[in-house]
């Protein structure tokens, strides 16, 4: 009496549980199952008792099946099924041995997962429609760059441009900084043409190039007889050619202290008087400067007005050197071949010990020396393929026998720095792991064996 009631008992607390319960022996006849099960498999309960789960995989109720797999194994085990009216369910196998330790029952509960699943199938297809977007938004980003001349594969050059890019929409005071010959003045072309004023003028103003005695004359234009020599019609200035327009000012850090203060209150009241002239002239225009001096350090020096430097830096952009921009030099060196080469009207290529020879280089003198050394190239190179003998470097620039290792305090050790150095070194210079492996002399695989070894990517 007390067994059946222990009986009654247990399938009363089997059929209460909220979870979706089936028992089978160890040939997949199924023994139990809960109520909540016909939910599910949308099968009668009393029509899954007694029946094979081989044969119901069989017939399309619900595969995959884990019985086998739990009976394989002896362990705990969870699988993604689906049922015959396309749910998925989350099942897992539990074995359940006997007193003498051999398997008795596989006992599975399943959890209806139809929601996740979809939800990870849509989140896995928004990932690829992102990258897909994401993909497409560099190659216009690229063709953006390339119309405006530009070459930036490097992530410092990209940030540069894309900043620049941000604030051409706005009138806002642009202060451009780094070496001389990275490229301040193509970035100022983009800011204008970019801007609401590019059907305006681009007027440059090279404050280095301009004495220190005319640049007033120069900058601001004079009346007619204003000073012994001058026209007797006048001139008009540079300041004025800016109207409507973008007014850039190179090498800022060049103004003398005098003619600092002359330049801060044009660009604080967008006025001016003409040298000799007494009617003040209104401009409207957008300024835009640029330098490769360290201004903090002239400000502190007392050599340039701190009210200036606070005026023309409002949004400074930082442009990189060459050497910071490794991944830039083979596109910028495949560029200037094609152009000087269709300019010169030749057919000239280069092979890859000059092009490796050439991605050595310090280029003190960044792009601007890159592309002077190309042209050069080009016009004097005696066959149709640079070699790497052509390669000369002036100013001491060449670095070929600069040591690139130091003792790592054994052989193998030392070995391997040198080979991780030299795969960053392609890895920055290349583009495809095919180039890598030409560059390197080593097979594809091999390429992509030592950087994931190095963890290089």
């Amino acid at each position: 009496m007390s067994h059946n009631i222990r009986e009654d008992e247990n399938e009363v607390i089997l059929q209460s549980l909220q979870d979706d319960l089936l028992v089978t022996d160890t040939d997949g006849i199924i023994t139990r199952v809960t109520a909540a099960m016909k939910n599910l498999y949308g099968v009668e309960n009393k029509e899954l008792v007694g029946k094979s789960v081989y044969e119901l995989e069989k017939s399309g109720v619900f595969t995959p099946i884990v019985t086998p797999l739990v009976k394989e194994s002896g362990e705990r085990t969870t699988i993604i099924q689906t049922t015959k009216e396309n749910k998925k369910l989350l099942v897992t196998g539990v074995p359940v041995f006997n007193d003498n330790g051999k398997l008795w029952r596989i006992a599975t509960y399943s959890h209806d997962v139809t929601e996740l699943v979809n939800m990870r199938e849509y989140l896995a297809h928004m990932e690829e429609e992102m990258e897909r977007v994401l993909n497409e938004l560099n190659h216009l980003r690229s063709q953006y760059l390339q119309e405006h001349g530009f070459i930036a594969r490097s992530s410092s050059m990209k940030r540069c441009l894309e900043m620049a890019r941000q604030v051409s929409d706005t009138d806002v005071n642009v202060l451009l900084l780094g070496e001389s010959g990275v490229g301040k003045t193509q970035v100022a072309k983009m800011i204008h043409q970019e801007s609401p004023r590019k059907e305006g003028p681009f007027i440059e103003v090279n404050c280095g190039a301009i004495p220190e005695t005319l640049f007033e004359a120069e900058f601001f234009g004079y009346e007619g007889g204003a000073f012994t020599g001058s026209h007797k019609n006048g001139k008009v200035g540079l300041a004025e050619l800016s109207e409507k327009g973008t007014l850039f000012l190179d090498e800022v850090g060049e103004l003398s202290l005098n003619n600092q203060v002359k330049v801060l209150k044009f660009i604080q009241e967008k006025q001016f008087y003409r040298v000799g002239g007494r009617k003040p002239k209104n401009i409207d225009f957008r300024l835009v400067t640029a330098t490769n001096q360290p201004l903090i350090e002239l400000v502190e020096e007392k050599r340039f007005r701190e009210d200036l430097f606070f005026r023309l830096n409002v949004v400074p952009i930082t442009i990189p050197p060459l050497r910071e921009r490794t991944s830039d030099i083979i596109p910028l060196i495949e560029y200037f071949v094609q152009d000087f080469s269709k300019k010169h009207n030749r057919d000239i290529q280069m092979d890859k010990a000059a092009l490796k020879i050439l991605c050595e280089q310090e280029w003190k003198g960044n792009v601007r020396e890159l592309m002077n050394v190309i042209e050069r190239l080009i016009v004097t190179s005696p066959t149709k393929l640079i070699s790497a003998e052509e390669i000369w470097m002036p100013l001491g620039n060449d670095k070929k026998d600069t040591k690139k290792y130091t003792f790592q305090g054994s052989l193998p050790d030392t070995l391997a720095s040198v080979e991780e150095a030299l795969l960053k070194e392609a890895a920055s210079s290349c583009r495809t792991t095919t180039e890598m492996a030409e560059w390197l002399g080593i097979s594809q695989p091999t390429v992509f064996r030592k950087l994931r070894k190095y963890n290089i990517k």
